[in-house]
């Protein structure tokens, strides 16, 4: 058949590729547990609050890999897989590194090459992701810690912004994978005080409502690929209507306590 007579139209519905990142305990694991029917590959302890399924505590990339083998062989009805979290994947994957260099530490393999053998083992995880996704209809939730790091533009001064907390050459990879890249953050405001001789500053003020940023904005990185609202709250009810297409400030109204997710050990 030629292949111009392939050639594929409209759109193609499959299941979501998300990436979740944010401040430590501010409810990115009850996130993911709120998914449909999902199961957790845990690489830190921290799920021990969470009402959720969980492979065991994996000590190694092979335990990791394993988990994602069993679910693309095995016969079960999840519909979700979560790794929590990416940073602490990231270790088990230096280790592994390290084992097949026979070095103590990633960085005693010189010219910084270890990070980038390092990759290659993070496309051996998401491509295993990529067959739940395809073949399994999985929707893979990705949790991770977020840093502050200094950011280099061209166009500026450096300025600081919150990303995920991998090496960079790791983080450019899933969140170029990912279809979105979200920011868990709590809602700020900030007012003028009055300070000594006149002066004003302004001070910032929380009222603990827990938000996702879905835009990039010179505080964070972020990306969607749906044309999602810049935030919503820190809800997977409300991405998932989102991701539907269906209205976002309706939903917003009758989720229960959808700005503040239960307390979290871990993420």
């Amino acid at each position: 058949m030629p292949l111009l007579d392939r050639i594929q139209r409209g759109k193609t519905a499959l299941p979501r590729r998300v990436m979740l990142y944010g401040t430590h305990g501010i409810g990115k694991s009850t996130f993911g547990s709120m998914a449909e029917r999902p199961v957790f590959i845990q690489t830190e302890d921290g799920l021990a609050n969470i009402e959720c399924e969980r492979f065991p505590l994996a000590a190694s990339l092979g335990d990791v890999l394993a988990a994602l083998s069993e679910l693309y062989t095995g016969k079960h009805e999840y519909r979700t897989v979560v790794i929590d979290s990416l940073d602490w994947l990231e270790r088990l994957i230096w280790a592994d590194v390290c084992r097949d260099r026979d070095v103590n530490s990633i960085e005693d393999i010189g010219y910084a090459k270890g990070y980038a053998f390092a990759i290659d083992k993070w496309r051996e995880v998401l491509a295993g992701l990529d067959a739940l996704r395809t073949d399994r209809g999985m929707t893979v939730i990705l949790i991770a810690h977020a840093k502050i790091e200094k950011f280099e533009n061209p166009e500026t001064e450096p300025y600081d912004r919150y990303s995920p907390r991998l090496h960079k050459l790791a983080s450019a990879l899933v969140q170029e994978w990912a279809d979105e890249v979200l920011f868990a953050t709590y809602k700020v405001h900030t007012r003028k005080v009055d300070e000594n001789f006149g002066q004003k500053k302004h001070q910032g003020v929380g009222t603990g409502e827990r938000i996702i940023r879905t835009t990039e904005r010179p505080a964070h990185v972020a990306k969607n690929r749906l044309g999602l609202p810049e935030e919503f709250p820190l809800d997977y009810r409300i991405y998932a209507a989102l991701a539907r297409g269906e209205d976002a400030p309706a939903l917003a109204d009758t989720a229960p306590d959808a700005a503040a997710p239960a307390p979290e050990q871990g993420a």
